[in-house]
C-alpha cells in the first residue's frame, strides 16, 4: 500500500500478516462449521464492506430501504458505532445520537414509523429481539456485519470505493483490509462506490479485471448524488442558499466529521463561493470548545452571505447538541446525499431487479 515509509512498512507488514492469520483462522471455523452459523426464517440482507472506513454503507442501505419498504415489513440492525448504551436497544421517538449512534439514529429519523431500527452488539440476539418484539418483520438490513459471521446472511452485499479498491490494499495495520480479498467470494453484490465524472471505458474494464468475480456474483457502479441544502434547525434557519446562485463575494464554512469528507469538500469547492474547511474525526463528538472554535471562524469570515454546510450525519449529531450556539443556527444547513446507480450494465434497474429476484428466492 502506498504512503508508508520503509521503517513503518518493516514494523507494520508482520503485523498485518499475524492479522491475517488469525482471520483465515477465525473464517475456516465457520467454513468448516466448527463454529455453528445462526440462519434466520426470513431474509437477511448483510450490507458490509471489507475495507475499514466509509466507502458509503449508510446511503446505500438507505437506497435499499427505499426500495423495500413498500413491498415489506423491513427492519435494520447494526452494533450501533460509538452509541452510550450497552446491549439491545430498540429506536424509539425518544432516542438520541447517544442510544443508537449516528448511522443507526440518521437511519430511524428519516424512515420513522416505516421501518424498525435496532442496535445491539450480538446480531444473534439482535435479530431474535426484533422478531419478538415485531413478529411481522419480513426483511432485516444487517448494516455493517460482513465479518460478523455469527449470522449467516441470506444476501450478502459488499461496498468498494473506485478509487479505493480492496484489491489495491493489504490487511491490517498495514492496509485498511479487515480481512483477506478472499473474502469477497462470500458476496453476492460488490458495488463500486463514489465513482467520480468522467471514468473512462478503459477504467471500468481494468477494475473488473482486478476485482476478478465469477458470474454468480453481480457487480454495480454507484455514486452520491447531492440534493437542495436543508436546514439543520427548521424553525430558527433564514432562507436555504441556492450554491448554483452564490458568488465569490460569498463564503461557505464546510464542517464534517465522516470517515471521507473529501467528496463532501469537492462537491462544495465545485462552486463559486470561497470555502474554508473544519474537519473532525469520523463520529466526532462535538465538545464545546469545538462549537465556540465553530462560531469564532464563522465570525471571522468576511463573505457578503456566509453559511454553515455539513454532512447529514453531522446534522443528526449536532440538532442534539447542547452547546450548539444559538447565533449559528439560522445559518447552519446540510446536504443531504443520496445514491445513484450508473447507467453501465442498465444502473438502477439491474441492481433493484437482482436484490428483489435474491430476496424472493429466499423467502
Amino acid at each position: 500500500m502506498a504512503g508508508h515509509s520503509t521503517a513503518s512498512k518493516i514494523l507494520l507488514l508482520p503485523l498485518s500478516k499475524m492479522y491475517g492469520a488469525g482471520t483465515w483462522v477465525r473464517n475456516k471455523m465457520y467454513d468448516w462449521k466448527i463454529k455453528k452459523q445462526y440462519v434466520a426464517d426470513i431474509p437477511v440482507i448483510c450490507v458490509g464492506n471489507i475495507a475499514a472506513g466509509g466507502t458509503g454503507k449508510t446511503p446505500h442501505t438507505e437506497y435499499i430501504i427505499n426500495l423495500l419498504r413498500r413491498e415489506y415489513n423491513i427492519g435494520v440492525l447494526s452494533r450501533g458505532y460509538k452509541r452510550h448504551t450497552k446491549g439491545f436497544v430498540a429506536a424509539t421517538p425518544h432516542s438520541t445520537p447517544r442510544d443508537l449512534g449516528d448511522e443507526s439514529y440518521q437511519m430511524y429519523h428519516k424512515f420513522r414509523r416505516e421501518v424498525m431500527v435496532a442496535v445491539c452488539e450480538d446480531r444473534v440476539e439482535g435479530i431474535e429481539r426484533m422478531r419478538q418484539i415485531n413478529p411481522k418483520l419480513e426483511v432485516i438490513i444487517l448494516d455493517d456485519a460482513f465479518q460478523h459471521r455469527a449470522v449467516k446472511p441470506h444476501i450478502s452485499i459488499v461496498l468498494t470505493e473506485f478509487d479505493r479498491p480492496l484489491f489495491n490494499d493489504d490487511l491490517l495495520p498495514y492496509g485498511r483490509l479487515r480481512e483477506s480479498t478472499t473474502a469477497l467470494n462470500r458476496a453476492d453484490i460488490v458495488i463500486a462506490t463514489k465513482c467520480r465524472p468522467g471514468i473512462k471505458p478503459i477504467e471500468y474494464a481494468l477494475f473488473d479485471k482486478h476485482l476478478d468475480l465469477i458470474p454468480a456474483q453481480a457487480r454495480f457502479f454507484s455514486r452520491f448524488a447531492y440534493d437542495t441544502l436543508r436546514p439543520v434547525f427548521p424553525d430558527r434557519a433564514v432562507k436555504a442558499p441556492d450554491l448554483d446562485t452564490l458568488t465569490e463575494a460569498d463564503m461557505l464554512l464546510a464542517v464534517s466529521g465522516i470517515a471521507n469528507p473529501r467528496p463532501f469538500v469537492r462537491y462544495l469547492k465545485s462552486f463559486a463561493p470561497k470555502v474554508k474547511v473544519n474537519v473532525f474525526p469520523d463520529h466526532h463528538e462535538y465538545t464545546r470548545r469545538d462549537t465556540e472554535l465553530l462560531l469564532e471562524r464563522f465570525n471571522s469570515m468576511k463573505g457578503r452571505q456566509r453559511y454553515i454546510i455539513t454532512t447529514e450525519k453531522d446534522a443528526v449529531r449536532l440538532i442534539n447538541n447542547p452547546y450548539f450556539p444559538h447565533e449559528l443556527k439560522p445559518y447552519i444547513f446540510f446536504l443531504p446525499v443520496h445514491v445513484e446507480f450508473l447507467d453501465r450494465d442498465n444502473g438502477r434497474s439491474a441492481f433493484d431487479e437482482t436484490l428483489m429476484r435474491l430476496i424472493k428466492r429466499n423467502i
